[in-house]
């Protein structure tokens, strides 16, 4: 008989080191996949590659997405200014999509049976891989074994070492997920509400305790520049700027949210990149779009958010939303001024061919040149006419 093809979703962690070695004792052929969307290094890339054999792979492939999720995503989150509940860059969580859409692609592409990953039944990203199975591998059979045989890391980690694989699964007091935009931290203090995190529980911290002055530049609101050094390549260019504000300890913070499955949860994180970007190119946008631009693409962008966060990225509407926000950028052009210090920073201006500041109709609170002064009365006798109505009719309702 012809073995099944199975493709396991291959973090590395413990809940897919045992899906592989169970799954290929239990007679598959299995193909560990390990997405990666720019959280992983050289060195944990090769050691996934040791121990998905050493587990019982047939192949490993390490899918390299990076690319493609700063193209389909980060790029509009950016352009959207994207924090979920003002606060969170939604890091794993659009990680998870595209990480769910490469494995996906490659089963098709072996024609594989079966794929699996390693969600428990209490989490957000088991969403995220199902319904993106669902609909990119239809008719291929999704395999979840940490959650339909409820184990516990206690079980998988006896299951390894007694079929002689003794890697270190040791349960710590934090778990980090480690990306291009963004590190979450889990457990310890987040787990009660009184509490933040100690700096222990960071990864980064502050090495660079003098101020300094950083420079975003931007073309229709895509990096183009970082202290005047040009990059083409914007992965390289969001790189460049954590590097930077990582010695400075910023973009820490915890949020707290409600989950796909419907209780709220907390996680804390550090994402100097995302913030500094974000803030930048949120300032530049006050000086070069309208009111109304501004307005409205607020609105949309909320929505993106909200639908990359709760796996429904393949909601027909998402290009629609991508399409107003990349035509919102077409004057987002100029250099964005920071003053960095030891756990945060600041805005300091902007200097764009598009400032919209530099009307020649007048300057705020100083001088007016595009209107007179009895224009300017009757603009605001006009502008009063609502109010003069309604309170000429309920005159005891004036304040």
């Amino acid at each position: 008989m012809t073995k099944k093809k199975v493709v396991v979703a291959f973090s590395g962690g413990l809940d897919t080191s045992y899906t592989v070695m169970r799954l290929a004792n239990e007679g598959y052929d299995v193909y560990a996949a390990c997405a990666n969307t720019g959280g992983f290094s050289d060195e944990q890339l090769k050691k996934n590659e040791i121990n998905a054999y050493a587990l019982g792979a047939k192949q490993y492939v390490t899918l390299d997405v990076t690319q493609e999720y700063y193209e389909k995503s980060l790029k509009y989150m950016i352009f959207g200014n994207v924090l979920r509940n003002n606060c969170y860059p939604i890091s794993v969580s659009s990680e998870r999509i595209f990480q769910a859409i490469a494995i996906a692609r490659y089963a098709k592409e072996i024609g594989a049976d079966a794929i699996a990953h390693g969600s428990t039944g209490a989490g957000n990203d088991q969403i995220r891989f199902d319904m993106t199975f669902l609909v990119m591998a239809p008719g291929v059979e999704i395999i979840t074994l940490t959650r339909d045989q409820k184990l516990s890391r206690q079980e998988e980690v006896d299951y390894l070492n007694e079929h002689g694989f003794s890697a270190d699964f040791a349960k710590l007091k934090y778990s980090y997920n480690v990306g291009i935009w963004g590190t979450s931290i889990c457990g310890g203090e987040i787990l009660d509400s009184t509490q933040g995190l100690p700096e222990e529980a960071y990864l980064k911290h502050v090495t660079c305790d003098e101020e300094r002055l950083l420079h975003i530049t931007f073309e229709k609101g895509e990096i183009v520049a970082v202290d005047g050094e040009p990059f083409d390549d914007k992965v390289r260019a969001i790189q460049c700027i954590e590097e930077i504000g990582a010695a400075y300890g910023i973009g820490r913070d915890c949020n707290v949210g409600d989950t796909i499955i419907g209780i709220k949860g907390r996680v804390g994180f550090e994402a100097a990149a995302p913030k500094l970007i974000i803030e930048a190119h949120r300032l530049l946008e006050k000086y070069t779009l309208s009111k109304w631009q501004q307005y409205w693409k607020d609105q949309v962008a909320n929505w993106y958010g909200m639908f990359l966060h709760e796996s429904q990225y393949l909601e027909p509407v998402m290009p629609d939303i991508e399409a107003m926000l990349t035509s919102s950028q077409r004057h987002v052009n100029g250099t964005v001024i920071l003053r960095l210090r030891p756990l945060g920073f600041e805005t300091v201006g902007v200097d764009s061919a598009d400032d919209l500041l530099k009307s020649k109709l007048g300057e705020y609170g100083e001088m007016q040149h595009g209107w007179t002064s009895d224009e300017a009365k009757g603009f605001i006798k006009v502008l009063s006419t609502p109010l003069r109505v309604y309170y000429g009719i309920h005159p005891d309702e004036k304040r």
